[in-house]
């Protein structure tokens, strides 16, 4: 079993400010998980290209002992807690593909981003055939709506509803904030479409954990888009 979802996330930038947001978050999300042990290694940063499409390369192994829940630290054997992110960033289309080596074939997550200079209305930005596409759930990410991310992962000084850039005096996102962007042309803005596919093939496990993945997939969404520019 795969499963499949489309995360659509307007955001009020543009697609070329939002690539400077990406790079700092990317080097961000790295120093604070690296260290004690269980950081990340980088195995590979360097250029590539590949039937017309060039850009940046990276493979990283992530030691996450201490970050999964306790339900699969029971089953997990020694040393399959390990996971290996290879990432070709040719943006505005970049590509992640997380593996396990002691898993092989049995699990994947693949993680496409497309960024268009749209409001989200574009279908099928992928390309996937018909059959497939027919069963991938889209969601659509308010960035601006605060019920959309849980009591624990909140922290108002990430909060879109309430921060105002000093550089670009945009902000704080009202209530109507996607339709103040659509009736104003002058407004930056763009659509980041993340198709994710996760396959866990594990007796007894494998749906909770393709539904736990999407939902911290969809958490990391709602916190991880907004450009901090300050």
């Amino acid at each position: 079993m795969v499963l499949i979802k489309e995360f659509r996330v307007v955001l009020p930038c543009s697609v070329e400010e939002y690539q400077v947001g990406q790079l700092f978050s990317v080097a961000e999300a790295s120093k604070n998980n690296t260290g004690g042990g269980e950081g990340i290694e980088v195995l590979k940063n360097e250029p590539y290209q590949h039937e017309g499409e060039q850009g940046q390369y990276t493979h990283k192994i992530y030691h996450l002992q201490s970050k999964v829940p306790g339900f699969i630290k029971m089953f997990a054997p020694e040393g399959s807690l390990v996971v290996h992110e290879r990432a070709w960033n040719a943006y505005p289309y970049c590509r992640t593909v997380i593996t396990n080596e002691y898993m092989k074939d049995d699990f994947f997550v693949k993680i496409e981003t497309w960024h268009k200079p749209d409001l989200g209305e574009q279908e099928n930005v992928h390309g996937l055939d018909a059959d497939t596409w027919k069963d991938v759930e889209v969601v659509h990410i308010d960035i601006g709506d605060r019920t959309q991310v849980s009591d624990d992962d909140y922290k108002p000084d990430e909060d879109p509803a309430l921060f105002k850039s000093l550089k670009t005096a945009r902000g704080p996102l009202g209530p109507d904030w996607k339709l103040e962007l659509a009736n104003n042309e002058d407004c930056p803005h763009m659509c980041a479409y993340k198709l994710v596919t996760v396959k866990f093939r594990w007796w007894g496990l494998q749906g909770r954990v393709e539904k736990f993945i999407q939902k911290i997939r969809q958490k990391g969404t709602v916190r991880g888009m907004t450009v901090g520019d300050e």
